[in-house]
């Protein structure tokens, strides 16, 4: 976790209203970054945080404040939009067009035009630490800006899956995909092909195309399974290879109910698991 300043360089310019809808249309997708503040996420239910041409972040004006618990008011005023803001003693007056914000009366200079896209008015999200006073942590891992409204220090309140989930989500979404002698794909799998397509699609890994291969020549053998490592099992020979998923069970496609969930420690499956092997 770092200070936002020192990881993440966001402009205290604003976007003119001219060039604005230009910029929104390049907006990062909606997981790319997240707003907090304190312990709360901020929902951005019309529009959303978006990165200008100079990948400044600017975010929506009206979600954002209200989650710091200002009242925030606007009218028309011909082509262009006045907002207003009070908390307490403090009271804020900003207007698209203009480049500057009045706090008790006094402006602060912007440097720029206040923006407004899709009916929504942006600010950079700087604006909350230069003049707002509170501090901002930035969390690259989870692509995060923290807002402590309070003055304390405040971790995430989302992270981003982990690869492994990623992995297990998409195998999950193909349950009950028919087993077919040879498929790899929607249309049918067995078991090596099952999991060759899950790990070219999500990892970029090209598996080889049968569990004993996989077994030979792939990964590195574990004791103990952890989730999106592969699970072998032998009948004699070995003969099926699934994905583990955590707390016993592991995704494979089976050749009585295709693609399906078992428990490692069944007295079938766990009769014939002869070892694991992580990528």
């Amino acid at each position: 976790m770092k200070l936002f300043g020192k990881a993440l360089i966001v402009s205290c310019a604003f976007i003119s209203c001219a060039l604005f809808s230009a910029v929104h249309a390049q907006a990062a997708p909606e997981d790319a970054v997240k707003i907090q503040v304190n312990d709360k996420l901020v929902d951005f239910p019309e529009t959303k945080p978006v990165l200008d041409a100079n990948s400044q972040l600017q975010v929506p004006f009206r979600p954002l404040m209200e989650n710091l618990g200002y009242k925030v008011e606007w009218v028309q005023e011909g082509r262009e939009v006045k907002v207003t803001m009070s908390k307490g003693d403090q009271n804020m007056t900003l207007k698209t067009g203009d480049d500057f914000v009045v706090v008790n009366g006094k402006q602060v200079k912007v440097n720029s035009m206040i923006g407004m896209a899709q009916g929504s008015v942006y600010v950079p999200l700087r604006f909350v630490s230069e003049t707002l006073g509170s501090e901002v942590q930035w969390d690259n891992d989870n692509q995060i800006a923290i807002v402590d409204a309070d003055g304390k220090y405040h971790a995430p309140a989302w992270y981003k899956p982990k690869q492994d989930d990623k992995l297990l989500k998409y195998a999950q979404a193909y349950m009950g995909i028919p087993y077919v002698w040879g498929g790899s794909s929607p249309a049918g799998f067995d078991c090596s092909g099952f999991v060759k397509f899950v790990f070219s699609n999500v990892r970029g890994i090209e598996l080889p195309r049968t569990s004993n291969e996989m077994y030979d020549s792939t990964g590195v053998a574990v004791a103990s399974p952890k989730p999106g490592d592969l699970v072998f099992f032998a009948n004699g020979r070995l003969s099926h290879v699934g994905i583990y998923m955590g707390n016993g069970q592991f995704i494979s496609a089976t050749t009585s109910y295709g693609v399906h969930i078992d428990s490692l420690y069944s007295s079938y499956w766990g009769s014939r698991y002869i070892g694991a092997k992580s990528l």
